[in-house]
């Protein structure tokens, strides 16, 4: 079984920065550096959506329209983090974030390609 927990979230300022990091437990020794990992968000209301993707070794990664240029995913498998840094934040960016992994290759930008699940960081763009 593998843990995911979010942090970093909290309230920031339109145009502002955070940098969310999503750290992986229980039996990652081995498999974390082997998962596609994935960052999602669910505003009140709406449906949870795909922020973007990042492969085993970082080497490629997927990000939504809504956020490509403002928003980064990174990992440190050392680390058992995935990270994700956001900038020029927006109004709309407020929801809350969730870090999500899977095993095996592939960018995947759908919650059901997706076994493990974080409990969620909540993120607020105030204008």
């Amino acid at each position: 079984q593998v843990q995911l927990v979010e942090s970093g979230g909290g309230l920031v300022q339109a145009g502002g920065s955070l940098r969310l990091s999503c750290v992986a437990s229980g039996r990652t020794v081995i498999t974390f550096s082997s998962y596609t990992m994935g960052w999602f968000r669910q505003a009140p209301g709406k449906e949870r959506e795909s922020v973007g993707s990042i492969t085993w070794d970082g080497g490629s990664a997927y990000y939504a329209e809504s956020v490509k240029g403002r928003f980064t995913i990174a990992r440190d498998n050392a680390k058992n983090t995935v990270y994700l840094q956001m900038n020029s934040l927006r109004p709309e960016d407020t929801a809350v974030y969730y870090c999500a992994g899977t095993p095996g290759a592939g960018l995947r930008s759908s919650p059901n390609g997706y076994n493990y699940w974080g409990q969620g960081t909540q993120v607020t763009v105030d204008s």
